[in-house]
C-alpha cells in the first residue's frame, strides 16, 4: 500500500489553516500531520521531526521567522523537503528570491484546496532528478493555451505572443519549473528561438502589458481573482504564467471552459 503524502502547514491564519485541515480530513493520499503558526516553531520542530515530513505548505508571513528566514535556515540546517508557497504576498522580489530555494510550486492566495491536492500530488510524483518532464503536450492544450491568449488580449504577431505560449506549457508540463522561471523558462525559452532571456523576459512583460489594456476586466477578475488588484497593478510575468499553467491542468476548471 502506498504511504500517505505527510503535510506540514505553516500559515497563521485560522480560517485558511482550518479549512486546508478540514478538505485533507480522510483523504486517501494526503495526511496534514501537523499545523504551526510560527517561524520559530517551525524551524524546532523540524529539527526534531525532519523524517516525519514530506512536503512543507507554507506563507510567506508570518511572526518569529518570515518565510524567507524559514527557508534560509532550511537551507543552512540541510533540511530537502518539496515546498509550496501559498501566500497573498506576490511581491516581485520576493518570487525572484524564491528561486534561489528549494521551493516546487508558488500558488497565490485565495487559490482552490482541489488546486492544492493536485499540485502537491504532482509535486511529490515528479522525480528530483529530472527538470524537464519527458511527455509531449497534446494538440488540444496547445490550442487552448493559444486561444486562451487571444481571448485575454495579446495579438499573435508580437514576439510576446509566442514566449508567453512557450512559457505557459513548460509550466503546464512541469511544475517543478515554477521555481525557475528566470533561470530555467526564460534561457530555454531564448534558445528555442535563438535570442536571449533577456529579450524574452522585456517581450513578455510587454505582452502582458497589451492584455491588460484589452482584455475584459470581468474575464481577468474571474481568472486571476482577488489576487491581483486590477485597478493598480498587472501581474507579474511569473504570476501570469503560473495562474495560466495552474488553470489548465485543472480538468474541471469552469472558469477556462467558459471562454475556451
Amino acid at each position: 500500500m502506498k504511504a500517505k503524502i505527510n503535510a506540514l502547514v505553516v500559515d497563521n491564519n485560522m480560517e485558511f489553516t482550518s479549512s486546508v485541515v478540514a478538505y485533507f480530513n480522510n483523504n486517501a493520499n494526503i495526511n496534514i500531520e501537523k499545523v504551526l503558526d510560527d517561524g520559530i516553531e517551525t524551524i524546532e520542530y523540524l529539527k526534531n521531526h525532519e523524517k516525519e515530513i514530506d512536503i512543507i505548505l507554507m506563507d510567506m508571513i508570518l511572526p518569529g521567522k518570515d518565510g524567507m528566514k524559514i527557508l534560509e535556515e532550511l537551507q543552512t540546517l540541510n533540511i530537502k523537503k518539496h515546498i509550496i508557497v501559498i501566500s497573498s504576498y506576490r511581491e516581485s522580489y520576493t518570487v525572484r528570491m524564491l528561486n534561489k530555494f528549494h521551493v516546487d510550486y508558488f500558488m497565490l492566495k485565495p487559490c482552490s484546496l482541489e488546486s492544492l491536492e493536485t499540485r502537491i500530488e504532482e509535486v511529490m510524483e515528479e522525480s528530483e532528478d529530472c527538470l524537464y518532464e519527458d511527455k509531449k503536450v497534446s494538440r488540444e492544450i496547445q490550442i487552448k493555451v493559444s486561444t486562451l491568449l487571444h481571448e485575454l488580449g495579446v495579438p499573435s504577431q508580437i514576439k510576446g505572443f509566442q514566449y508567453l505560449r512557450e512559457g505557459i506549457l513548460m509550466l503546464y508540463q512541469t511544475t517543478g519549473l515554477i521555481g525557475g522561471i528566470t533561470k530555467e523558462v526564460y534561457p530555454e525559452i531564448a534558445k528555442r528561438y535563438n535570442t536571449t532571456a533577456s529579450r524574452v523576459e522585456r517581450a513578455i512583460r510587454h505582452a502582458i502589458e497589451v492584455s491588460w489594456n484589452r482584455a475584459d476586466y470581468q474575464m481577468m477578475n474571474q481568472i486571476f481573482g482577488h489576487s491581483i488588484d486590477y485597478d493598480r497593478a498587472k501581474p507579474t510575468n511569473s504570476e501570469f504564467m503560473v495562474t495560466l499553467s495552474d488553470a489548465l491542468r485543472l480538468e474541471n476548471n469552469t472558469i477556462l471552459k467558459s471562454y475556451i
